[in-house]
């Protein structure tokens, strides 16, 4: 047999709790941590655009360039999973369009973009001339990237927390009050912050170069404590 007198015990509880919380003076802080890392990885996404007075013609034109672009790739040492295909279209093209100038089908355009990952920046120029010198005519962006980013997001967290109790402290001491313990600490989002460039629309010479530079990994995070 249930006791009758359980749910009138909890529901005092449930109200006494509020009584208690507000009592606790609290000061709440957000911390920013940033931290910069070399990249190690880059990708490159190019295109292969080709015109031609019918579409299956451009279409044969543009799978023979981009045969080579991908032959190119694999003798770079390239790995299949790192060559991803991310656009593919077919487009009538038109002349004219006034009114004395009625438009005119003149042909059509074979567009197809991949997204090339190298494991090995420094292969990044090599890459870009190979690309170019294979067939692809549109360099569309680089970007960099860190293969193992969670022991520079973990520093990253560590300076979030220290900046927000630093903060806490300033803000404590010009208020009079002194901080207690932490009541609750949540993370804002880590992130890697992706570097991109814009990547030359032609190479001009073997070897592009390119730089790398720094990256950022960074961390938020907000901080309750208990003042007295």
């Amino acid at each position: 047999m249930k006791s009758r007198f359980l749910p009138a015990l909890l529901l005092a509880l449930s109200l006494s709790a509020p009584a208690w919380a507000a009592d606790t003076r609290t000061l709440s802080m957000g911390g920013h941590g940033e931290v910069q890392g070399t990249p190690d990885l880059a990708t490159i996404t190019a295109s292969i655009a080709t015109s031609a007075p019918t579409a299956a013609q451009a279409l044969a034109a543009n799978t023979a360039r981009m045969a080579g672009v991908f032959a190119a790739l694999k003798k770079m040492g390239v790995a299949d999973k790192n060559i991803q295909t991310v656009n593919f279209s077919i487009a009538p093209q038109y002349a004219g369009g006034g009114n004395d100038n009625p438009r005119r089908l003149t042909g059509y355009q074979v567009s197809n973009e991949v997204s090339v990952r190298l494991e090995d920046v420094a292969k990044l120029g090599a890459a870009l001339d190979a690309l170019v010198t294979a067939g692809a005519n549109q360099m569309n962006g680089i970007s960099f990237d860190i293969a193992q980013p969670a022991p520079l997001l973990e520093k990253a967290r560590t300076d979030a927390v220290a900046d927000a109790r630093a903060r806490a402290e300033t803000y404590a001491k010009a208020a009079g009050v002194t901080l207690g313990p932490i009541l609750s600490l949540s993370e804002g989002g880590g992130e890697v912050r992706p570097l991109r460039m814009a990547a030359p629309m032609f190479a001009m010479a073997k070897a592009v170069p390119v730089a790398a530079g720094q990256q950022s990994v960074a961390a938020d995070v907000s901080v309750v404590w208990e003042i007295h």
